[in-house]
Formats: C-alpha cells, sequence, structure tokens
C-alpha cells in the first residue's frame, strides 16, 4: 500500500479529508498520494500566516539565516532521494534532477548569506537645504505581508526554493501551492523546514486544487503574490488583483542567434552541442530553454546538419536511467499538444528534418525548418522537445527576428565580438542576453525574469526579496552631522 504524504499547515503536519495521486508520466506507476488540505485548513494557514507576520519580520537574522543553512546541507545529504523522487513525478532524467537539487541547495545557502546582509538602505544626510539641516535620512526595507506563492511543475523542487528562501530571509511569512502533478518535491521542503526554529505559522506547504485558488489570490492578507507558470493563467492572477504586487514568471521562446563571426569548426560544433542539449533538457519543458536558432546565411548551411546531429544524438527513454538525455513530458496531454503543433507547421510548409513521433508521453527530439511565420508554433510557447532553423542575413536582420515575439525572457547569442555584445545587450528585448551560449543559462542569485508577455518583476534571491520588501525611511531631527 501507498502512504499518504501529509502536507505543511503552519510549520506543522496535517491530513485532510481527501487526497489525490501523483503518477509517473513515463510509466504511468502511482508514486506517491496526496492528502488534500480543507478549505477550514487553508483558512487556517492563512491566519496563522497573517498573524505572525510582525513577530517574523522581527525574527533576528541568524536565525533565518541559520534554518536556510540547515535546509540548504540537509538537500546535499538527500540529494540522491530527492532526485529519484523529482525523476519519478516529473519525469526528468535523472542527470537533470541531480542538478535541480544543486542548484536549490544553493538557493537556499545564497538566502541564507542575503539573510545577514539584507539591509536595502542607507544614511542620507538631509541638510543639503537650509530646510533639512541636523536631519539624517535611514532607509531600511521591510516585509509587504504574507506572501503567496505559486510553483509549477518543471522544476518542482528549484522553483518552490526560489518561492520560499527569499521570503524566510526577507522576514515574509509564505504559503507555497506546488503544483498538483509534482507536490512531492515541495512538500520535501516542508520536512526540512520543520527540523528548524521558525515561528509557527511562518510558512505553510499546500497542495490546493487549481479550483481553490481565486479565492486565495484575492484574499486581502496575501498582499504578494509569486507566480511561475504560463502567461494565461499569470495574468488572469494580475487581473484579479490588481492593488497586490504580483511577480510573474510567464512564458518565452528563447532564441539562440548564431552570428557570422562565429564560424570556425569549433565555433559550429559548440553552438550545435549546446543548441541540442538545451532545446531538450527537461523534454524542452523550460521557459528558456532553445525553441529558436536564428543563424546567420554566412554559417546556416555548415550548422543546420550539425544541430541536427547533435538533435538525433541525445538519448531518449527511461528518465531513471542515468544515461538517458530526454525523457517524457509532463502528461500525454502535453505530448499530443507537441504533436499538434508540429504537424500543423509540416502542414503549412515547414521541413520535418528529425523527430516529429510521439509514444505515450514522450515526444522525439525535433527539428523544423522553414517554418511559416503564422503558424502556433512559431508564435507561442511549445514547452517540449522541439527547435525551429531560421535563416537571416546579418546581425540587424538576427536581432528583429529575435524581437519579432510576444515573449522577452532569455535570448543567446554565439559571437566572439565584445562591440556586438553590448549591440545585442541594447538591442534584444528581453530580460537576459546571454553571450557565447544559449539562453538556458540561469544562475540562480542572478535576476531572472522577463518583458513583453514574459512576465513582470524579478527572481534571484535577493531581487524576490526586493520584491517582497518595501522601502521605509526614519528622518533623525536635531542630529549634530
Amino acid at each position: 500500500m501507498t502512504s499518504t504524504h501529509a502536507f505543511w499547515l503552519a510549520g506543522r503536519q496535517a491530513t485532510g479529508e481527501d487526497t489525490f495521486d501523483v503518477s509517473s508520466p513515463w510509466d504511468g506507476r502511482l508514486v506517491g498520494r496526496v492528502s488534500v488540505p480543507t478549505d477550514a485548513q487553508v483558512e487556517e494557514a492563512v491566519a496563522a500566516a497573517y498573524a505572525v507576520r510582525d513577530e517574523f519580520a522581527a525574527t533576528p537574522a541568524h536565525v533565518r539565516a541559520a534554518a536556510l543553512d540547515h535546509v540548504s546541507k540537509r538537500l546535499v545529504e538527500r540529494t540522491e532521494e530527492i532526485a529519484r523522487l523529482i525523476s519519478a513525478e516529473n519525469g526528468k532524467p535523472l542527470k537533470w534532477a541531480r542538478g535541480e537539487v544543486g542548484r536549490a541547495v544553493s538557493v537556499f545557502r545564497f538566502a541564507a548569506e542575503e539573510a545577514r546582509r539584507f539591509n536595502g538602505g542607507e544614511a542620507q544626510r538631509l541638510d543639503t537645504d537650509l530646510g533639512g539641516q541636523g536631519r539624517l535620512a535611514l532607509t531600511r526595507r521591510f516585509p509587504k505581508g504574507v506572501v503567496l506563492g505559486i510553483a509549477p511543475f518543471n522544476f518542482p523542487l528549484n522553483l518552490c526554493a526560489h518561492k520560499i528562501a527569499p521570503a524566510i530571509a526577507a522576514g515574509a511569512p509564505i504559503i507555497l501551492k506546488p503544483a498538483p502533478a509534482t507536490p512531492l518535491s515541495g512538500l520535501i521542503i516542508g520536512d526540512l523546514l520543520a527540523e528548524t526554529e521558525l515561528p509557527a505559522g511562518s510558512w505553510s506547504v499546500l497542495p490546493v486544487a487549481n479550483d481553490k485558488m481565486p479565492a486565495l489570490v484575492q484574499d486581502e492578507r496575501l498582499p504578494v503574490i509569486s507566480f511561475t507558470g504560463s502567461e494565461k493563467v499569470g495574468y488572469a492572477i494580475m487581473d484579479s488583483a490588481p492593488r497586490k504586487h504580483c511577480t510573474l514568471e510567464l512564458g518565452g521562446n528563447g532564441a539562440a542567434v548564431v552570428l557570422a563571426d562565429w564560424a570556425s569548426d569549433e565555433d559550429l560544433d559548440r553552438a550545435a552541442q549546446r543548441i541540442a542539449t538545451f532545446s531538450n533538457y527537461q523534454g524542452g519543458q523550460s521557459c528558456i530553454s532553445v525553441q529558436r536558432v536564428i543563424a546567420d546565411a554566412s554559417v546556416y548551411d555548415r550548422l543546420l546538419p550539425r544541430v541536427v546531429a547533435a538533435v538525433e544524438a541525445q538519448v531518449t527513454g527511461d528518465p531513471g536511467d542515468d544515461a538517458t538525455d530526454v525523457g517524457p513530458l509532463v502528461s500525454e496531454d502535453a505530448a499530443k499538444r507537441v504533436e499538434t503543433w508540429v504537424q500543423e507547421a509540416v502542414d503549412a510548409g515547414a521541413a520535418l528534418l528529425t523527430g516529429g513521433k510521439r509514444d505515450g508521453a514522450s515526444y522525439a527530439p525535433t527539428v523544423l525548418a522553414d517554418v511559416p511565420a503564422d503558424v502556433t508554433i512559431s508564435c507561442e510557447e511549445v514547452f517540449g522537445p522541439v527547435l525551429t532553423v531560421q535563416k537571416v542575413n546579418g546581425e540587424a536582420e538576427a536581432f528583429a527576428a529575435v524581437n519579432d515575439s510576444k515573449y522577452g525572457l532569455q535570448a543567446g547569442v554565439f559571437t566572439h565580438d565584445l562591440q556586438t555584445a553590448f549591440r545585442a545587450h541594447r538591442a534584444l528585448e528581453v530580460g537576459g542576453v546571454v553571450v557565447g551560449d544559449v539562453p538556458s543559462y540561469r544562475a540562480d542569485q542572478m535576476p531572472y525574469g522577463g518583458v513583453k508577455q514574459s512576465g513582470v518583476g524579478r527572481e534571484g534571491v535577493r531581487f524576490a526579496m526586493e520584491d517582497y520588501t518595501y522601502e521605509r525611511v526614519l528622518v533623525l531631527t536635531g542630529i549634530d552631522l
């Protein structure tokens, strides 16, 4: 028999009246059974977080830092166990699941460091005018209130970490809702937080059904919402709670630009390998996976066969096998959607160079060329292991092609030229430009987020802490400056 996983209500384990099953997208086996909080239990968690907000904000930095350090160290100790859990519930190959645990280790460590030094202000002389003589302003940052963190399925541990760790570091209580398809990794964080001395009520991990979320989103006791997920849901949240502070990390259709100066055989081999790896890692289910390759005409004919060969070399199969590069998508429905989009492109005239086949929840790594601009796969985020390749003439046309999208999360530019790198940084309408690599690079301490329909606000531990807090000025009078 499969035991039922309890959830975390105000720092303690609890169970509700109903449960739901978590199944492997690879083979359909039961991974775990999760208890669902009742409406009364959700209310209890919200009330507890709201009641403890002032106490938690005043908790000494060393207490919060020690708790975050503890979680980081315990994640290291349980890396293999947690990686296998991620792989089982998400379908992510073990090599990537282990990497995700390692990133979460860093997120909690970074948060512990920021908790110790985060202040956010400075002393400012106000005697620059006569009326300010003898006055000094001190600025500090204080939590805006309880954070509602809503995490997605594609990084079920690390993106939960990106909600919880900055909130604890800043002294803001948090209620985390993990994704229904992958709640077990988020509940593991609860296991580790329960071993710390954080105030009761300062955190909860609640696997609430999606249809219960509108009430939480609109609850005035939760003034900050941090959401990672689809564009449609993210903007629906913002529209339904216009007076709340919302950080939205939404979709993208990441472009990798290969310019004319990236032309040696070594250059092209590296670009092809990086593009192939990061169009297919996580089954393409990453907001910054490579979806578009935009190559200068001078290198296109030499790059394209290298990309196809590197994509075909990706090892697909059982995510529990250490050799596997590409596992299944999160569900068969997700794979069917990708299949439909690819077929639409092919029917409209796109050339299918490799892939294009579905087996249950798995979709073969796929490369398309000559894709019409008006088909779905050219306009939307595919969130699957599919790559389109486009030929352009020169830098200006390449950058215009990147910007010809409603999304603007990150872009990669393969160039050796520093001036070109700075022009890309100025010209590309994205939240991040990665030079000499694909757009899929993310360091968990850097500011991460997009423009246009890719969202608002930034994650990255310190930047999330700034989102969760506001500046409050203290003016001292009669000071002998």
